[in-house]
């Protein structure tokens, strides 16, 4: 069989049979009222989910961490956005999970503070609200303190407030001195007159930050619906991509309203760049290595695992050797 016609097998199987026969019915979680989650609402809105056969009832479980993946483990929403550590976390004591789209691969995160707060000094003494223990947020605002010198749960407390709007409202009322903040709360941030301490999204750190996460046992039960899924959520990332407009209605739709165009087009400057949100989707085994040496300060048993243990890549992959995704942007 020659390697034209192997291609062409190749691509009918990825792409022409995922869309035939009865629409499969999925519970999809998001966990983020921020740009990253734009691609699971995205697909919603736009009827992507229904043109790959998907019958898709996105939930918002509140939040990326342990809780959220408990949600996956129960198989009351087996597929759902979600962050890498405490993926990674779950998985060291016995979980299944594995991610298999990639989403953001970057930290996306400012460190904002009060009008007030000049200097990363003057946070000393006061709180940091972060999302929950085990998150991005959590890792974000420890980083960020190690940059600054400080030591958080002597210097400075971190105190877990929850999703992004929380964590904004509670920096605005003073009942914290800053707060991680992604896009495009950090921008609306910004502009009210916040100060940025540190722009992390510059560092250019590799980590899976909001990826999508399910369960090798529901792989192995429902393989074609998570070809399915993942089919959709690389098309969702390439019209957010290329159809800024629309992703801009959406994004509004979920941001509680936001109407705001200024935010809306920096927001997609900032999220949605190769660099953050990759075409491929491939989640970043990089930023997966960096977790493990980060648990690893804590919990020694991430020493012993590898960075493969903890994603699922023949989905993407399938769509990457097809040449699928690349046709997408053609």
């Amino acid at each position: 069989m020659s390697q034209l016609v192997r291609a062409a097998w190749a691509f009918f199987l990825v792409v022409v049979f995922p869309s035939l026969g009865a629409a499969q019915k999925l519970v999809v979680g998001n966990t983020a009222i921020s740009a990253e989650g734009l691609p699971i609402w995205f697909a919603h809105e736009t009827g992507i989910y229904k043109k790959n056969g998907l019958d898709v009832q996105p939930v918002f479980l509140g939040g990326g961490g342990p809780r959220s993946l408990s949600v996956i483990l129960s198989g009351e929403c087996p597929i759902s956005h979600g962050s890498g550590l405490p993926l990674i976390n779950s998985n060291i004591g016995g979980a299944d999970l594995v991610m298999i789209a990639g989403g953001t691969t970057t930290i996306n995160y400012w460190l904002v503070a009060r009008p007030e707060t000049k200097s990363p000094e003057q946070l000393r003494g006061g709180a940091i609200a972060i999302g929950s223990f085990g998150t991005t947020t959590d890792f974000a605002a420890r980083f960020a303190l190690r940059k600054f010198g400080l030591v958080a749960g002597k210097d400075v407390t971190l105190l877990p407030v929850g999703n992004n709007p929380i964590r904004l409202s509670a920096l605005e009322t003073g009942r914290v001195v800053a707060t991680p903040l992604n896009p495009p709360a950090s921008v609306m941030a910004q502009k009210k007159g916040l100060n940025i301490l540190l722009d992390i999204s510059t560092l250019g750190i590799q980590w899976p930050h909001t990826g999508a996460i399910t369960t090798r046992k529901f792989i192995r039960e429902n393989t074609d619906t998570v070809r399915r899924f993942v089919k959709s959520y690389i098309e969702a990332v390439h019209r957010i991509k290329t159809d800024r407009e629309t992703g801009m209605k959406v994004l509004a739709k979920y941001f509680k309203g936001l109407q705001d165009r200024e935010v809306l087009v920096k927001t997609y400057d900032l999220s949605f760049s190769e660099a953050v949100m990759p075409r491929k989707q491939y989640p970043t085994l990089d930023g997966i290595k960096a977790i493990l040496e980060y648990v690893a300060e804590s919990d020694p048993r991430a020493k012993k695992a590898k960075p493969e243990d903890f994603v699922d890549l023949r989905f993407v992959k399938e769509l990457d050797d097809s040449g699928y995704t690349e046709s997408l942007y053609q």
